[in-house]
């Protein structure tokens, strides 16, 4: 059985523990390889490889720094069908879905090419007589990322490109469900030319996570995951004096107007709810029909359902995979067993591929789900779409203002007037017009509102680079001896 291994100062490493975490192949329902989770000390000794590196990579000159992101977005193009298929292995999303995700992470690498040009400072010349003003950016130092499954690629993208090219030194501590690609990465970028101990990866558990929180040398951790992971990580991190974004939970609403085109709703619901399994923090699970809207939408998304092809990422022509494991895929096929009054247009359950032995499960469609039901409450994440129909559009609004999550929501509309009232009076951090996915382009930041983000910055973009940096401000003159005097009193301008 295949070992996946750590990756600690520009090498991989076995790991010690003996504690052996399984990594499945979702389509056969069979383990195809293991990590070692890693223990403290293993922790321990890759931030200490990266602090160790530390000095050497923040002297590097920011030139230097781009010209590392440069040469690792040209190897990670030229390997991105294998990276995808790594993807699709462990992961168990469609090949081309996979492709999807690292094209998304490619921006993320260009962004943090063209970082210099963000990260210069101000400067104020004579703000004083004879005195000079000015800011600068410094790195932190050694930092963390705790990334989720559903993203293997594309998430640690996110952190890690900006965390490097500001001068920091990174570890990532990967999903242990499909690490490899994690390993993959690390070492396009020790072909890129990064040094030894810049990027580390320790596989592993909570063992290894609380390690990093604890760690005095660790300055600051990203996450993306569940709202209560996030929120303790969150809690417990800046306790001890980090700078934290943890990325929590979602329940996106995507509300159709009665004026909406059915069709393009229809689409974008079915693509948006059961893309990658619906194992998507953007994915969109609740559906909002406003008005009169509902019972046409609700029969074209049906439709649209049983020309979805579901199958293995091996088959070129399954649009939709299995779900990440056996555990999860029955949790979320228990919501269908428990839907009480709610209507179950369309029973994933009921797909023939639901009772092979992957880890298979048909999208479903449940209608008038009740705002109490586990359906609109819970976070499913799996390709299970609700529908909640409202009777206006004050109620949406509100049913969208009052949810716990807030990380993207959209509308369907052909009234402009509406559409601009939406994005003006809507509580979430990401807003699609007419589209149902709206991730943000790598120039700007990726993050939600509520119980979705905890932390005062978004991930990736402009927002990302102030996370991995600290501002100082200099005062600077150069004395004439002539002028010097003493002055007790609290510095002026004059």
């Amino acid at each position: 059985m295949r070992e996946i291994k750590h990756w600690i100062d520009g090498t991989a490493v076995e790991g010690t523990s003996g504690r052996q975490l399984p990594v499945w192949d979702p389509a056969t329902g069979e383990q195809q390889a293991y990590v070692v989770a890693a223990t403290a000390d293993e922790t321990a000794k890759a931030v200490a490889s990266a602090k160790a590196a530390f000095p050497a990579w923040r002297a590097a000159s920011l030139s230097r720094r781009a010209e590392v992101m440069f040469r690792f977005r040209e190897l990670v193009d030229a390997n991105r069908k294998e990276i995808a298929s790594l993807v699709s292995q462990e992961h168990g999303k469609t090949v081309a879905d996979a492709g999807g995700e690292l094209a998304r992470g490619l921006e993320n690498i260009e962004f943090a090419a063209g970082a210099p040009h963000l990260l210069k400072g101000g400067y104020s010349e004579q703000a004083s007589s004879g005195v000079d003003v000015y800011s600068i950016r410094q790195p932190l130092g050694v930092v963390a990322g705790i990334t989720p499954f559903n993203f293997p690629a594309m998430v640690p993208m996110w952190m890690f490109c900006n965390a490097l090219v500001c001068g920091n030194t990174f570890i990532l501590k990967p999903s242990e469900k499909d690490p490899s690609v994690s390993l993959m990465l690390a070492d396009l970028l020790r072909q890129a030319g990064l040094p030894d101990g810049a990027f580390n990866v320790v596989q592993g558990d909570r063992e290894a996570v609380e390690t990093l929180i604890a760690h005095p040398d660790v300055q600051a951790l990203s996450f993306v995951g569940s709202t209560p992971v996030a929120r303790i990580i969150y809690e417990t991190a800046t306790a001890k004096g980090k700078r934290v974004q943890a990325l929590g939970g979602a329940k996106n609403h995507m509300v159709v107007l009665p004026d909406a085109d059915v069709n393009a709703a229809a689409d974008a619901a079915v693509s948006a709810g059961y893309g990658s399994a619906g194992e998507r923090c953007m994915a969109v699970s609740v559906v909002v029909a406003v008005g009169s809207v509902g019972d046409d939408l609700v029969a074209a998304i049906s439709d649209r359902i049983g020309r979805i092809a579901v199958g293995p990422a091996s088959d070129p022509a399954a649009e939709m995979g299995p779900l990440i494991s056996r555990e999860h895929r029955d949790k979320v096929a228990g919501y269908l067993a428990d839907a009480g009054t709610a209507e179950v247009v369309v029973d994933g359950r009921d797909a023939p591929i639901s009772d092979g032995p992957g880890f298979f499960l048909g999208a479903s469609l449940v209608d008038k789900v009740p705002t109490d039901s586990p359906l609109y409450t819970d976070e499913i994440f799996g390709p299970v779409l609700s529908v909640v129909r409202t009777e206006t559009y004050e109620e949406a609004l509100d049913l969208v203002n009052t949810n716990e999550y807030g990380n993207g929501t959209a509308i369907f509309t052909r009234d402009g007037g509406a559409a601009r009232r939406f994005q003006y009076d809507v509580n979430c951090g990401m807003v699609g017009v007419n589209v149902p996915v709206p991730v943000p382009v790598a120039y700007y930041s990726f993050g939600g509102w509520k119980s979705s983000l905890f932390g005062d910055l978004h991930m990736y973009g402009p927002e990302g680079l102030q996370f991995y940096t600290r501002s100082k401000v200099v005062t600077s003159r150069w004395p004439d001896p002539a002028t010097s005097e003493i002055d007790l009193g609290f510095p002026k301008v004059r």
